[in-house]
Parts: structure tokens; C-alpha cells; sequence
């Protein structure tokens, strides 16, 4: 059974009720009664297991958190206002000034500037590789590297890593794993491949139809005896070990970062991404299903297309022996010019200009002229941003009308 069928089951049973309200329950209450003082002490000792504040979650946000935590085989999830929170979230709960990050493949533009912009300001560093300079990037590793980091596809230049292999190397020198899985949830397992945290967008295809910003962070579990994050190079998380044991990322990244920072989810987002979630099988497997389809078709009709299901793209083999059950929605055309590229989006009946991604519609987007605007030359050639590149998300509609629109649009 495939990952699209097994979870077809798992999450309308999951998501919905078998007694009292079928529908997921939306409480978006911001704060919560405690009835007496004593219980309002064990809230916030943790010993009584009742909604503290909004800021730290709420009852619909914990149900989300639970199953994306299944989905994943974490230990636990935390769920944020936005994909950017949920990375800032993971980030922020381990780094400190003096400390480095080692990125590794494409990035979306958002996650690049918070790496080489933002952070900077507060001391912390990051390093920059393409996904197959494996010994460059063991070389990169110090005593002050925190975090590798990688998206399980490049958005929007179609890279994918060898995620079993990056976790080997960040395994022997002790560093932390984080893997952007917001283009493949089901698709790819992180932590089944070795990585310690997977961060979403669930904006995107989780809850795939534009309804409702958000992201998540799932978390592994701390090992009983040997774990990197009892290692001094993660001294700031031992307090947290020693309270909570396997749970400790979850409260770390609830102290350290959601609690001061307030990245939080709110509860009618939450209920909104639960509703798409229990589709979300049913919609991967038709997606990639499709994408394949159409970047086929469209390379015999001549477009220049970013697929690694084409045989001329550098990573077909990776796709076909690590990515069997599709790398998500999208695919890219470069249509050699920015004149080029609007005049095709503007010419196509189906597509809707958008930055978002993973909707189910058709979704597309010129890159140079709009989330990639402000990189200079070397870092646009880095990222793989052309200046007629054009991201397109595929979305329900049926693929042999997105084909004949493509043609059409292109004259």
C-alpha cells in the first residue's frame, strides 16, 4: 500500500469524530478559564494538561498538531501562524549568536532572505551549497554549526537531495537535521530518512486550497542513552531533556521560541487546514500523477521544462529510485525572456498568477519579477532563477486541458 492509500484511511478517522460533532471543533477562544488557582499552577508547571493561553495553542491546534505529528512519526508537532513561523520557530528554539547554518540545495526566496539577511543581524551565519557538494558541505561543519538545513525539493529550481545521505553526514558530526517538506508531505518521510525536524508551510497542499495561512514543525523524539542533543553543542535544550525526556523538543521550541516570539496558530486556522487535511491523499496522488503527465508532454512539444521525471534532468535517477511516489506539484518553464514569460501567463486561460503554491488550481508565477525581485545576478544563478523562469504549481484541474491551455498560451 502506498502512502496516498494508507492515509486516505488514516486521516478522516483521525480528523473526524465518532461521537458528538463529526466536524472537527473550532475553538478560537484567545484565552482559557483555569476555575481555581491550584489548577492554574499545574497548567503552567505542566502538570495538569489543560490550554494555558492561545499563544502556546489551543484544543483545535493540538488535534492538528497530533495528527501531523502521526503523519510524520514524530513525537509531537507544533503548529504556527505561517510556513516562515514555523521555520523561524525551529530555527530560533536552537540558534543563538555565534552560531552557523549550513543550507543546502535551492531555497524559496522567503527561507533565503531570513537565512542570509535576518538572521545575520543577529549573529548567526549561514553557508550555502548545492545538493550534491556533499564533501564541501561536511568540510563547512565547525564546533559552532546548529543546523543543516535543506528543502526535500528545490523551490522553484527542482534539485532534489539525497536527504539518507545528508543525515549520515549530519549524524557523524552531531549536528541537527531540519528538512523543508512543504512540497512532499506523504510523498518523502525526513525522519524516516534520518532527519531530526521536518517544517511545512501548510498553506500550501496540506490544506491546498487558499484558505488559510499557516506551518507546522514536527519533532523526533529524544533517545533514551545516546542522542546529539544531549551533546554540549545543544547544552540550551538539556534542561528541557531532563524534564520532559523524549518530549523536550516540543517544550524547548514552546519556551524558546513560540512563547516570545508568538509565531502562534490560531484556532479557526487550524480548524480550516484540518478540513483540507483529510483530502490531502486523494489530492497528492492525483497531482503527481499529473505533474509527470504534463512536463512529458509539454518537453516533446518543445518547452523548456524543470522536471526530474525527464531523463535529461540531472537527478532522474534520484527521482526515480528515491522520489517513487512523485516530488509534488510543481514543475518549472523557461521561456528564455521576462517579455516571453508574462506573455505566456497573461495568454493562458487557466492559470492564476499567484506566489502561493499546492492550491487546487493551476498556479503560476514569474520568479525575477516577483519573489526573486531584489537578489543580485550570483545569487538568482545560485538559486536557479533565470530570467524567463516561470514556477508552476499543478493543481485538480484535468491534465489534458492544462497541456492544450500551455500550447495555446504559447502560440
Amino acid at each position: 500500500m502506498n502512502n496516498f492509500e494508507e492515509y486516505a484511511t488514516r486521516f478522516v478517522q483521525q480528523v473526524g469524530k465518532k461521537e458528538g460533532p463529526i466536524s472537527p471543533v473550532m475553538i478560537n477562544s484567545a484565552s482559557f478559564g483555569y476555575g481555581d488557582s491550584e489548577t492554574g499552577e499545574g497548567i503552567f508547571d505542566g502538570s495538569v494538561k489543560k490550554p494555558l493561553y492561545s499563544r502556546m495553542g489551543n484544543p483545535t491546534s493540538a488535534q492538528l498538531e497530533q495528527i501531523l505529528a502521526s503523519m510524520d512519526g514524530g513525537v509531537g508537532a507544533v503548529v504556527t501562524s505561517s510556513g516562515m513561523g514555523a521555520t523561524a520557530l525551529a530555527t530560533l528554539s536552537l540558534l543563538k549568536s555565534g552560531d552557523e547554518i549550513i543550507s543546502i540545495g535551492g531555497l524559496f526566496g522567503g527561507t533565503y532572505s531570513y537565512f542570509n539577511e535576518t538572521l545575520t543581524r543577529f549573529g548567526i551565519s549561514s553557508k550555502f551549497f548545492d545538493v550534491d557538494e556533499l564533501e564541501e558541505i561536511e568540510n563547512a561543519i565547525t564546533d559552532n554549526t546548529k543546523i543543516i538545513f535543506c528543502e526535500s525539493v528545490g523551490n522553484p529550481n527542482m534539485r532534489l537531495p539525497d536527504i539518507a545521505k545528508i543525515a549520515k553526514i549530519s549524524n557523524r558530526y552531531g549536528v541537527v537535521l531540519m528538512v523543508d517538506n512543504t512540497i512532499t508531505p506523504l510523498s518523502v518521510k525526513p525522519l524516516d530518512l534520518g532527519a531530526d525536524i521536518v517544517v511545512y508551510s501548510t498553506t500550501k497542499i496540506i490544506t491546498g486550497n487558499a484558505s488559510s495561512l499557516g506551518g507546522a514543525v514536527v519533532f523526533r523524539a529524544i533517545k533514551e542513552g545516546e542522542d546529539k542533543f544531549k551533546a554540549p553543542r545543544y547544552s540550551e535544550t538539556h534542561p528541557f531533556i531532563k524534564k520532559m525526556g523524549s518530549m523536550a523538543l516540543i517544550g524547548n521550541a514552546k519556551k524558546r521560541a513560540m512563547r516570545d516570539f508568538g509565531m502562534s496558530a490560531n484556532g479557526f486556522g487550524s480548524y480550516l487546514t484540518l478540513l483540507g487535511l483529510e483530502t490531502l491523499p486523494l489530492r497528492m496522488d492525483r497531482v503527481v500523477s499529473s505533474v509527470e503527465k504534463i512536463a512529458l508532454a509539454l518537453d516533446k512539444a518543445g518547452f523548456i521544462i524543470g522536471h526530474p521525471v525527464l531523463p535529461n534532468h540531472p537527478h532522474h535517477t534520484r527521482y526515480k529510485e528515491l522520489f517513487s511516489q512523485g516530488c509534488g506539484t510543481l514543475l518549472t518553464i523557461d521561456m528564455g525572456s521576462k517579455e516571453a514569460a508574462f506573455k505566456f501567463l497573461n495568454a493562458s486561460k487557466l492559470v492564476t498568477i499567484t506566489a502561493n503554491i499546492g492550491d487546487s488550481r493551476l498556479l503560476g508565477l514569474h520568479m525575477a519579477s516577483t519573489i526573486y525581485r531584489d537578489f543580485d545576478a550570483p545569487t538568482r544563478e545560485f538559486l536557479g532563477i533565470t530570467d524567463g523562469l516561470i514556477r508552476i504549481s499543478i493543481g485538480l484541474e484535468n491534465p489534458d486541458d492544462i497541456i492544450a491551455d500551455f500550447l495555446s498560451a504559447r502560440g
